[in-house]
């Protein structure tokens, strides 16, 4: 058969598997899920997001946003999910490969006694040389859609890694900012517990000295005693917590664990003032969590066609191309072409319930994503709701918290100014500065708190994903 002949036959089995060929099973369809028209307790309403913005743009902080580089970069967690996307993209590539013909190649050359046929008398015992050269293309027709759904299966499969991929980024980026603002608020507090200590230090130095003199009681002296003790017991608290800290972030930063330069809280650029959410049927696109969940479910969908297109028969082109001659003298010429062109059909009859069993397990594979991605789906909804309304309290908690320290701090001094003119016991001192400090770390950690949770926010709202700055 001529060359152009076997090119028309190929180009023909072409126009069956475009045309002819349809893919079994449903097509994909994206589950009703209930989206509400806006998010519980958003205050900005509107189409821009909080979410849409960059890191480099939520983060001002310089030495922030450098160790959020650093992360991208080194985090090691992150070059994992960078390598599963990988395999993933060259599982999409071989599941591809299907669609064109599979060309091989084999060869033999040889020597031996009646080796070439299938009686010894055929021969009459000779020794003989043999050599054989043949090219051959095997092609299944997808005209089940079996490659189709297989194909489909491993691009969605490759979507959903790259997915988590973005998914693993954000968090990174989250986990480097909070761990950043925790380390912030324990500088502060320890800036607070030293300067406890060292009001504590102040009265009990006082205490003592009027103890000498006989003005101050042994009672008065030891509560002030206990006091400066019960203060600078809690900076080995802080400081075990700020070690702690910096070694959590030296390992997000792919290094090991070390000191950790930063800002400090009274120099932090503010995070951000409006905090639009943006429309809830956006979070569906956005957040990274919820695209890999849909894409897992484009994945099962088609893996119920794969499970239905096994129980049709697969159909396919063969050709064999190639030389093949008894004596290596004669390999080279024309007696030794050899071709042959066929069809394949191999189809199941008797499998003892196999397929049955994995279209339903294909089918089972799907409900199950598909409640998982409804489930991630109100999930995300309810990450944001829960941010805002925190971040709303929180702003309200430290404003009263302010006010509740100015107010203990002019008790303090006023309090210390009675007890020094002997118009009060240093009981009334020592309840006015338990007050105080105590306040004054619970007001900066309602600061941070609050900055925590507007990473948070931007987090559950699919913002951070970004790796290049800009």
């Amino acid at each position: 058969m001529k060359l152009r002949s076997r090119l028309q036959i190929f180009g023909l089995a072409a126009v069956i598997t475009a045309f002819v060929g349809c893919a079994v099973g449903p097509n994909y369809k994206r589950p009703t899920v209930n989206t509400p028209e806006q998010f519980r307790f958003a205050e900005n309403q509107g189409t821009n997001s909080f979410g849409d913005l960059p890191w480099w743009k939520v983060f001002q902080d310089p030495i922030l946003q450098g160790l959020i580089g650093t992360a991208i970069t080194n985090n090691y967690d992150l070059k994992q999910a960078v390598a599963r996307v990988e395999l993933a993209r060259n599982q999409a590539a071989a599941a591809n490969s299907a669609f064109f013909p599979q060309i091989g190649y084999t060869g033999d050359i040889g020597r031996g006694r009646n080796a070439l046929y299938n009686t010894p008398a055929s021969l009459n015992g000779r020794t003989e040389s043999s050599a054989q050269l043949t090219l051959g293309v095997v092609w299944e027709i997808d005209f089940w859609g079996r490659i189709r759904r297989s194909s489909e299966a491993a691009r969605a499969q490759f979507l959903a890694t790259d997915a988590a991929r973005r998914g693993v980024t954000i968090s990174l980026v989250s986990q480097v900012a909070v761990t950043y603002f925790q380390l912030l608020d324990l500088d502060q507090e320890m800036a607070i517990q030293c300067a406890a200590t060292n009001a504590y230090a102040s009265s009990y130095q006082i205490f003592n000295d009027r103890l000498s003199n006989g003005v101050a009681s042994k009672l008065e002296t030891d509560r002030a005693a206990a006091a400066l003790a019960n203060a600078a017991a809690v900076i080995p608290q802080l400081e075990i917590q700020i070690a702690s800290a910096e070694n959590q972030l030296s390992v997000l930063l792919g290094k090991n664990p070390g000191p950790i330069l930063r800002n400090s809280l009274t120099n932090q650029p503010q995070l951000t003032t409006a905090i639009p959410a943006g429309l809830p049927s956006d979070l569906l696109r956005r957040r990274p969590d919820v695209v890999a969940a849909e894409e897992s479910l484009i994945t099962a969908n088609a893996n119920i066609g794969v499970s239905i297109a096994n129980f049709f028969p697969q159909i396919g082109l063969t050709t064999l191309l190639g030389r093949a001659s008894p004596e290596l003298s004669q390999f080279t010429g024309s007696a030794g072409n050899l071709w042959d062109l066929g069809g394949t059909l191999s189809g199941p009859i008797f499998q003892g319930g196999k397929l049955r069993a994995q279209y339903r397990g294909a089918k089972a594979q799907f409900n199950e994503a598909k409640a998982a991605y409804q489930q991630t789906v109100l999930t995300s909804f309810q990450e944001v709701a829960n941010a805002l309304i925190t971040r709303q309290k929180l702003a309200e908690e430290f404003t009263y918290q302010g006010q509740a320290v100015v107010a203990l701090e002019s008790s303090v001094f006023l309090a210390t100014q009675r007890y020094l003119n002997g118009k009060s016991s240093y009981y009334e001192v020592l309840q006015s500065q338990q007050e105080l400090y105590p306040t004054q770390r619970a007001q900066i950690q309602t600061q941070v708190e609050e900055m925590i949770t507007i990473v948070q926010l931007y987090k559950a709202l699919g913002g951070g994903w970004q790796t290049a700055q800009k």
